[in-house]
């Protein structure tokens, strides 16, 4: 796992000033690659290309970057890993190719030279961003993974071409001036987070997953009007597959994704290097973790962290599945102080306006695992592809009912349930929970009461998708100046086979949520750390095969992942595992009334708001007034505002 970054100018450049640029923008991201760093400059042609190395495969000095081809017309700066780099060597040295070292960079540029980039990309498996200089075509090219476990950024500054795996990077160039994109702001509040291909500055861009970029040297000055190209969709993958679905029994289907998930864990497991797994005590990290143990000879380091407030701690469900499967298992109780303790870090770590609020525990867990290790699997992916999430399963249940209802009915019944505070609705359900299947309870119950009463107002399936997903549903009315760009959100997706609302759900989860989200949110935590996070529910033939299965079974008896909690039955027992979805949360609701009611009543000051800028301080304001009164939890909405006025508080500081 690796940084990269660079800068191009279709001019050229002096050679000495551009490799201390180059180098500065490389050291902006060193956590990314602490253990070597490298520049190739190329001042006729105005290219830096920049590196920082974190050693996991072929730890000596061949695996170092920038790395130039046999022939020398490539040079490649790589982030990630190619699992099945040694397929491809074996492939190559059909030809007779000679090998100077053995890592997987050397592998995947010689087959970029053998075969050509998109060839190669479709040859991969593995998560990785990368950027070429082809010398003899004068042109960049870009890539970035399937999936999109690794990010890239890129576009137009000040008449230069910039790319780097952080904004920081980037930020980093003494001639690149960030402008806030106004717009790229209401989008962070509808989501708490800012989908691809935007950024939070203009004309900075991120490469969208599954897709290249070739960039000529006329086209440094601007690249607005290039298109990236698809080598591989997963919108296409989901039409195959629900075009030609496994026809096969469930034991059928148990037996091939057992396989596949065996093949992928398998292949993720090889590093030079100490290698260990989150463990959540869920069905996703527990499969992972389970597969890993039943592949390795000797104990798999498994890690978690635990709170001791009620409804967010899953550590004692951790240590049982790792008691069972006999891992090397390491827990850590976290204090609610120390937790607090990562909220300053947040902006410089994620760069651009992020609110996901699991990222403080993930970047605990991630603090916690490099302590032991340089490499950890997750079971992050596992929702979107085989029908986790509550939404999945409850939108058609609820559309399916409310349609039927008139509106004004619907918005009586929507204000009749807001009336009561989410405190008193946790009340309720906490009394008469005895009578709900254990398998069928939820955490959280008040605010999801809430949340219902936004959704039974929609007008069609697809706006209750949306709702289901936003935050704020009006984000221009506290952005100034912002109005929301086009989005999947607003263009849709098309199941041309007549997929129904849960697989429509799912594939515009797996197209945004997951990369722009939770990816992200794992990418940042981790790579903070020096750590990298390998995610073997990704792997695009355990995605292929996914979308290739029936709906029942992935939801049965209205329950999600089925086929995934039979394949970890095979290994741990159901009563581990089988309980309401708790997610990686932290309980943000007590600590914004709480210990961090200062902190917050700072960034929300009526007055700095108004002389920013940027958001309406009237709305926010209410809302927090609200909270603190306990009328309403709107944690996560003022979640959204805290953690722009927090990156904004940095930005102007730069």
């Amino acid at each position: 796992m690796c940084g990269i970054a660079g800068y191009a100018s279709a001019g050229g450049f002096e050679s000495a000033s551009a490799n201390d640029i180059a180098l500065s923008m490389a050291n902006a991201i060193t956590h990314r690659g602490p253990d070597d760093s490298g520049v190739w400059v190329d001042p006729q042609a105005g290219v830096a290309l920049a590196h920082r190395r974190l050693s996991i495969l072929d730890l000596s000095s061949a695996g170092h970057q920038p790395m130039i081809s046999v022939s020398g017309r490539y040079v490649i700066v790589f982030n990630g890993e190619i699992y099945n780099h040694n397929d491809i060597r074996n492939e190559l040295e059909e030809n007779h190719y000679q090998w100077k070292g053995t890592s997987d960079t050397e592998s995947l540029l010689a087959g970029i030279e053998t075969w050509g980039l998109e060839i190669t990309l479709k040859k991969c498996v593995g998560m990785f961003a990368l950027v070429i200089w082809d010398r003899k075509a004068r042109e960049l090219l870009l890539a970035r993974d399937r999936m999109g476990e690794k990010p890239l950024y890129y576009g137009n500054n000040n008449g230069l071409f910039f790319f780097g795996s952080e904004l920081k990077a980037i930020k980093a160039h003494p001639e690149f001036q960030g402008t806030v994109d106004r717009d790229s702001v209401t989008l962070f509040m509808r989501h708490n987070y800012i989908p691809a291909p935007y950024s939070i500055y203009r004309g900075i861009k991120k490469l969208e997953p599954g897709t290249w970029l070739r960039i000529p040297e006329t086209k440094f000055g601007e690249v607005s009007d290039l298109t990236p190209s698809q080598y591989w969709s997963l919108e296409e993958i989901a039409n195959q597959g629900q075009s030609h679905l496994f026809s096969g029994s469930d034991d059928d289907a148990l037996g091939e994704l057992e396989r596949l998930l065996k093949q992928s864990i398998r292949g993720q497991m090889v590093a030079d290097v100490p290698l260990g797994a989150f463990l959540s005590g869920g069905i996703d990290s527990s499969t992972v973790v389970a597969l890993m143990q039943a592949q390795s000879g000797q104990p798999v380091k498994t890690f978690t962290i635990g709170f001791d407030e009620k409804g967010y701690n899953e550590a004692n469900q951790a240590k049982e599945v790792a008691h069972h499967l006999g891992t090397d298992h390491t827990e850590l109780y976290v204090t609610p102080k120390e937790a607090m303790e990562v909220i300053p870090r947040l902006p410089a770590l994620y760069d651009e306006p992020f609110s996901d609020s699991s990222q403080i525990p993930t970047s605990l867990i991630s603090q916690l695992t490099h302590q032991n290790v340089t490499v950890s699997l997750s079971g992050d992916g596992g929702d979107e592809l085989f029908g986790g999430y509550n939404r999945y399963y409850w939108a058609r249940s609820i559309w399916g009912k409310v349609k039927r209802l008139p509106p004004k009915l619907r918005q009586m019944l929507a204000r009749l349930i807001k009336s009561q505070a989410t405190s008193r609705w946790d009340r309720v359900y906490e009394c008469s929970q005895f009578a709900i299947p254990k398998s069928r309870r939820v955490a959280r119950a008040g605010a999801n009461m809430h949340k219902l009463a936004d959704l039974i107002t929609v007008s069609n399936s697809d706006e209750l998708y949306r709702s289901l997903v936003s935050h704020w549903e009006s984000p221009q009315d506290i952005v100034l100046g912002g109005s929301e760009p086009s989005t999947i959100f607003t263009r849709g997706v098309i199941l041309q086979a007549g997929g129904g609302m849960e697989q429509r759900m799912m594939l515009m989860d797996g197209l945004s949520y997951l990369p722009d989200d939770i990816l992200v949110k794992v990418d940042r935590a981790a790579m903070g750390e020096s750590l990298e996070t390998r995610v073997p529910l990704l792997d695009h033939r355990v995605v292929e095969f996914a979308w290739r299965l029936p709906l029942q079974m992935k939801i049965r008896e209205g329950q999600g992942k089925w086929i995934l909690k039979k394949v970890l039955q095979k290994y741990v027992p159901s009563k581990m595992f089988e309980r309401p979805k708790m997610g990686f949360a932290v309980p943000l609701n007590e600590w914004l009334r709480g210990p961090l009611r200062e902190w917050a009543e700072e960034l929300l000051c009526e007055k700095r708001m108004k002389d920013e800028g940027f958001l309406m301080p009237n709305p926010i304001r209410e809302m927090w007034e609200e909270h603190l009164k306990g009328k309403v939890d709107h944690a996560y909405w003022l979640w959204d505002v805290l953690m722009f006025q927090s990156w904004l508080i940095k930005h102007n500081a730069e």
